[in-house]
């Protein structure tokens, strides 16, 4: 027996040996490049250097050293990690779902000139990854709206190529150890103040204001840099979605909402923006460098779609003004075009053009038969905006808005608790709509209440409310001098309509993947029943926490509304997470429970990183 063991152990040693080391290879090769398919090197990257967390900003001033424990607490078949391992520094940027790194590895087939490789494409769940984004080294609290509307700190988004590219425009100086923004932009070299009152000069506002005596209110900026744009509009009660992919100007989006002007990132690419039908009434392209002559105009009725009826859309562009042949092929194809959109001239002037969309459906109707762009389907659905692919028709509009001659709306801020007009199309009574207005403005200065301890009047700037149903919650904070990004998850009712009718701002989203933002992004957070939701659909509770940690800035606040089973998890995460939780209360009216977090502000120590 013993020479019958020996040679087997002779003739099947060598290859299995052989065999070990390829899969260990192949292990390697899978495993050990960067970006979202190789999660776990990152993670041992990270936990090198994650034992030496320094903790700053306590209230006496002390810093000290985080133990990084990585034995789970087990309860009711919960396992929730003591600490959750730290990303690699090369990761504190990441997007998940826009991660150019995850386009490369998976090796998507992506048609580049239609901008697919801009628009999300998210990890696999097994392929995500389950650590904590660090911020940059250096990084501060972030200086306080409004000045932070000029200047932020350097260390906190270390980019300076843009005041390099666009040093002749204005949009960005560097300063010691800030970042100013003195609001100019490619088009508007004398500041984007004088650039807006011009707008408003050309449409014949009165006393050249934007706003329109309220009549203007919500704004699209497509393209928009570094958002001055949409910062200077806030001083005359105008909000903007600015929106900008993450090109070659990289960053932008970020400084935006470092500076705390309402921003997003994504593109005019292949599928609708995430915002329903008639949701602005200004359109915004400053040198945006978009084509929107490519495929039959699909980009210019994407736009259409989202203007209210009267809507304008304002292009400064050398099309609009320029004299050379190229740009005049271009700005006759692009006139015929609108002009087939029933889309009419309103002003011109030097660089600008502005058009306006109809208010009734008679310009469609009057069209010659087989005139294109066509109308869309009846049955297609405007306000479907989840990976809906965009369509080249015109989005006519409803019976109620034709009859109307407009979109119904009253002006701001009376139109932020008048009962909308699209009510109707959700099957919501004017009484639901005023009641949900009243309950949300007690739970808010309920939360104020529990905030107070910790906040000071300017604590507050870039909030989200992670499902925000008709928006009551932003609506109860008109006083307070902060921006909300309502959310409307995907598969509910699309309520997202009525939360712009009310002169707010949101996106559609699904929580099971990551929000198209960069971390850091957000000082508070409030979550209205979002985690028992999102354990329905059978998605990860942790994966949301971890997500909603890394758009959390440092300091920043989450204000947790649902079951007491689900705060209960929740508070098993927090100490891995490094949030601490404050406050607590429940709701006698609907036995929901209240759980009031902040974030920690914790830095990598960089002597530990250097001696890597």
């Amino acid at each position: 027996m013993r020479g019958r063991t020996d040679g087997w152990q002779k003739k099947h040693v060598v290859p299995l040996a052989c065999a070990i080391l390829l899969l260990l290879g192949f292990l390697f090769i899978y495993y050990g490049g960067s970006g979202p398919q190789h999660a776990s090197s990152a993670l041992e990257y990270g936990n090198k250097f994650s034992r030496s967390l320094v903790w700053i900003g306590d209230d006496d001033g002390e810093i000290g050293k985080a133990e990084v424990s990585f034995d789970g607490q087990e309860e009711d078949g919960i396992v929730a990690p003591n600490n959750f391992p730290v990303c690699d520094d090369r990761h504190i940027e990441l997007i998940p779902c826009l991660d150019r790194h995850l386009i490369y590895q998976t090796r998507l087939k992506l048609d580049l000139s239609l901008m697919e490789h801009y628009e999300r494409h998210c990890p696999r769940p097994e392929k995500r990854y389950n650590c904590l984004i660090p911020p940059p080294h250096g990084y501060k609290i972030p200086i306080k709206w409004p000045k932070s509307r000029d200047e932020v700190w350097k260390a906190n988004i270390p980019h300076t190529h843009l005041a390099h590219e666009k040093s002749d425009q204005n949009w960005m100086v560097v300063k010691g150890d800030k970042i100013l923004f003195p609001g100019g932009g490619t088009h508007f070299h004398y500041g984007a103040d004088k650039y807006i009152q011009s707008i408003a000069n050309m449409l014949n506002f009165s006393d050249n204001m934007i706003n329109n005596q309220g009549k203007l209110r919500t704004v699209l900026d497509v393209g928009c840099g570094v958002a001055s744009f949409g910062g200077y509009l806030l001083s005359s009660d105008v909000i903007a979605m600015s929106l900008a992919p993450n090109d070659v100007h990289q960053n932008q989006i970020q400084f935006a909402l470092e500076r705390g002007i309402p921003a997003y990132l994504g593109v005019l690419g292949t599928k609708r923006l995430p915002y329903p039908s008639r949701s602005f009434e200004l359109a915004h392209c400053s040198r945006c460098r978009i084509d929107w002559l490519q495929r039959d105009g699909i980009l210019l009725l994407e736009v259409d779609r989202l203007l209210r009826p009267g809507g304008y859309f304002a292009y400064s562009s050398p099309e609009a003004y320029a004299h050379d042949e190229e740009d005049l092929k271009i700005w006759r194809e692009m006139s015929a075009l609108v002009e087939r959109m029933c889309w009419k001239i309103a002003a011109k002037r030097d660089q600008t053009v502005i058009w306006v969309k109809p208010l009734t459906n008679d310009c469609y109707m009057d069209r010659a038969p087989g005139t294109k762009p066509p109308l869309c389907r009846h049955d297609t659905d405007p306000d479907a905006v989840w990976s809906v692919p965009m369509e080249v028709c015109i989005t006519p509009y409803s019976e109620q808005n034709h009859r109307d001659e407009g979109s119904g709306l009253a002006p701001w801020p009376a139109r932020l608790t008048s009962p909308p007009p699209r009510l109707a199309d959700l099957g919501y009574s004017a009484e639901l709509f005023e009641k949900d207005t009243e309950i949300w403005q007690r739970r808010v200065e309920a939360y104020w209440n529990l905030l107070s301890p910790k906040i000071k009047p300017n604590t507050l700037r870039n909030l989200m409310d992670m499902k925000a149903n008709m928006g009551s919650f932003a609506a109860a904070l008109r006083e307070k001098d902060v921006w909300v990004m309502n959310v409307v998850p995907e598969d509910g009712p699309n309520t997202l309509k009525l939360i712009f009718d009310r002169g707010l701002i949101g996106s559609v989203h699904n929580w099971c993947e990551s929000y198209s933002t960069y971390p850091r992004t957000y000082d508070l957070l409030h979550a209205w029943n979002l985690l028992s939701s999102i354990e329905k659909k059978g998605c990860s509770v942790e994966d949301l926490l971890l997500e909603m940690d890394r758009i959390l800035r440092p300091t920043g606040f989450v204000l947790l509304r649902d079951s007491r089973g689900m705060l209960d998890l929740v508070k098993k995460y927090l100490n891995g997470l490094h949030w601490e939780s404050f406050a607590e209360g429940g709701d006698p009216e609907d036995g929901e429970q209240v759980l009031l977090i902040q974030k920690k502000m914790w830095l990598v120590d960089e002597d530990s990183q250097d001696s890597r």
